[in-house]
């Protein structure tokens, strides 16, 4: 049994400093990098990079609405076609720095307001999923369970892998509560054992207090959760304890 983590990194930006990306790549096996439009500069995506590379860490996309000031969280009208250049855009620039270091882009998750809208609109996942499938027949992308991105890429031969997260809540749909409740950093052993049980079991326990059935081939990490890098390390540790191996999602999908 294998399971991929994933976190979002590269989103510093000139001398504002986010996240902890150098002690959380230690624990992941997927980098999410931040491609200029919510966050991140040329320079941090070229060091985020080249600190996957050290680490043996896949490489994928994070791409946006173009809200650094919002910082992609707001909901922005965009028209299909303009989301599919968008994500054209930031994909590319993302991968002429992995080429660099002869590193794939191996796969790509939204961010934000535009991964809210294309886990719910069918227009807006279809953009995104055309964007990639142009760019490469091979990429891999993430969605939550029962959302428009996964039941259309698995129509459009696009590869999905199934994504949980750790330290927010799930709704019974499969979906996420984007509030954080603070919950990762006063009980990383509940939450690591939460992962664990989506898991092996399949399940996991909504804000309602009634179990969802997930599928969790990748679980997000948020790099800026107060405690993130004692969640991630605890994870880490429940998961091998469980005899779960921790793998890129290329691996899991295998």
């Amino acid at each position: 049994m294998k399971v991929d983590l994933n976190c979002d990194m590269g989103e510093s930006f000139g001398m504002y400093q986010l996240g902890n990306d150098e002690e959380m790549m230690q624990y992941i096996t997927s980098a999410n990098i931040a491609c200029g439009y919510h966050a991140g500069d040329p320079v941090t995506m070229r060091k985020t990079v080249e600190l996957a590379g050290e680490h043996g860490v896949q490489i994928g996309a994070h791409p946006a609405f173009p809200d650094l000031m919002g910082f992609g969280r707001r909901q922005l009208d965009c028209t299909p076609e303009e989301i599919k250049d968008y994500v054209t855009y930031q994909l590319g620039a993302l991968r002429e720095f992995a080429s660099q270091y002869g590193r794939p882009v191996a796969h790509c998750k939204p961010h934000g307001a535009m991964y809210m809208r294309a886990m719910e609109d069918e227009k807006t996942a279809r953009a995104v999923l055309e964007a990639l499938a142009a760019l490469n027949d091979d990429i891999i992308v993430f969605a939550m369970n029962n959302s428009a991105v996964a039941e259309m890429g698995e129509k459009m031969g696009v590869r999905v892998a199934k994504e949980t997260y750790a330290d927010r809540e799930h709704t019974e749909t499969g979906s996420i509560i984007m509030t954080r409740k603070g919950s990762a950093a006063s009980d990383v052993e509940t939450m690591a054992e939460r992962v664990v049980r989506m898991v092996k079991e399949g399940k996991v326990m909504a804000h309602t207090g009634n179990d969802v059935n997930v599928t969790a081939d990748t679980v997000c990490i948020h790099g800026d959760t107060p405690g993130a890098v004692e969640l991630a390390k605890t994870i880490h540790h429940q998961l091998r304890k469980n005899d779960i191996e921790v793998a890129p999602a290329h691996a899991v999908l295998k």
